[in-house]
């Protein structure tokens, strides 16, 4: 009776420490403009699969940098597409596990109700002190919206009035501060579920600029990563698209 019962006892606790040794985490450099919906992919994707996420956020160009000097991240998701592949090139991560995540969207932003109209005009009117942009060389954010502004002949009266923002969340912060009274930001960042969080909004057309492809690559670090894998099949699935599409993205 006794051997029996220890051995029925051993046994489930086998079982659990088999299931706490298959669970992995995964170490992953997000573009800032993606913070909002993978804080709450990651949130998801541990309670789903038992893995973990650990998520760093800031400007692709500056992740490229840091991983171009040997950072030990796993996965980056960048703001373009442009990274990745240069990644996969250079050998520094897994070409085949490439793949488009999400297609941003650009939009003209102000914290104040009916500043901004449907077709961005007050770009034109001059009718503000300050406007918050991502540093184009390392913001894909910031180089659509340059692009925007060109298009619409208007680059040197917008430079003049120009904050750089590192990257597209600090843009968002100086827009949201009142510092700037407008910014080019991520529709992400004022959008959830599918409205606009508050404020005024311009979308900027897709014509206006260069697609903002974002891509996603397993690095050389992470390549037997178990937690890598489950993570870049699961920002494939139902749920984590769900979330995504929720802040604006298209795919």
């Amino acid at each position: 009776m006794t051997t029996f019962s220890l051995r029925h006892l051993i046994l489930p606790s086998a079982l659990l420490l088999a299931s706490a040794a298959h669970a992995d985490e995964v170490s992953v450099a997000v573009a800032a403009n993606f913070t909002a919906p993978m804080q709450k992919i990651a949130v998801q994707f541990e309670k789903d699969t038992g893995h973990k996420a650990v998520l760093s956020f800031g400007a692709t160009g500056k992740f490229y940098a840091q991983i171009a000097n040997g950072a030990p991240f796993g996965i980056l998701l960048a703001a373009d597409d442009s990274t990745p592949e240069k990644i996969a090139k250079e050998n520094r991560g897994v070409a085949e596990s490439r793949f488009t995540y999400a297609i941003g969207q650009l939009v003209l932003w102000s914290k104040q109700p009916n500043y901004v109209d449907d077709k961005g005009a007050v770009l034109k009117t001059g009718d503000y002190k300050h406007i918050a942009i991502a540093n184009p060389k390392l913001a894909p954010y910031g180089l659509a919206a340059m692009q925007t502004v060109e298009k619409l002949g208007l680059t040197a009266q917008v430079q003049a009035k120009t904050v750089l923002g590192e990257n597209i969340g600090q843009t968002y912060q100086f827009a949201a501060s009142g510092n700037a009274q407008l910014g080019f930001v991520a529709l992400s960042q004022v959008m959830e579920d599918g409205k606009l969080r508050e404020g005024s909004a311009w979308i900027v057309p897709e014509s206006m600029h260069e697609p903002i492809r974002q891509d996603a690559i397993v690095l050389n670090a992470a390549k037997d990563n178990a937690a890598a894998k489950a993570l870049m099949d699961y920002l494939k699935g139902d749920k984590a698209r769900a979330i995504i599409k929720s802040y604006g993205y298209a795919f």
